[in-house]
């Protein structure tokens, strides 16, 4: 099983990244030519827009996290339908 790093980095310093790899990153394997010939361009469904109630220390905690809280919280909801399906 190959280990997987995370690292915490400020937007800032992530945006002072932009454009370099890091030193110790592993090189891509070359795809070839057959790989884009083959490649199929997916669009990802589109949302649906709904009405939702939510607790108000949810969404609080939500919004306190910054932009971008409506994006979390379909990730939560989506961690949770895929855990439930077996996925």
């Amino acid at each position: 099983m190959t280990e997987t790093v995370t690292t915490r980095v400020s937007l800032g310093e992530l945006r002072g990244r932009k454009g370099r790899t890091r030193a110790d990153a592993p090189d891509a394997p070359d795809l070839g030519q057959d790989f884009w010939d083959k490649a199929k361009i997916v669009q990802p469904e589109p949302k649906k827009s709904v009405h939702l109630r939510v607790d108000a220390d949810v969404l609080d905690f939500f919004k306190a996290q910054g932009k971008g809280h409506l994006t979390r919280m379909n990730a939560v909801l989506r961690s949770y339908v895929e855990a439930r399906r077996g996925s």
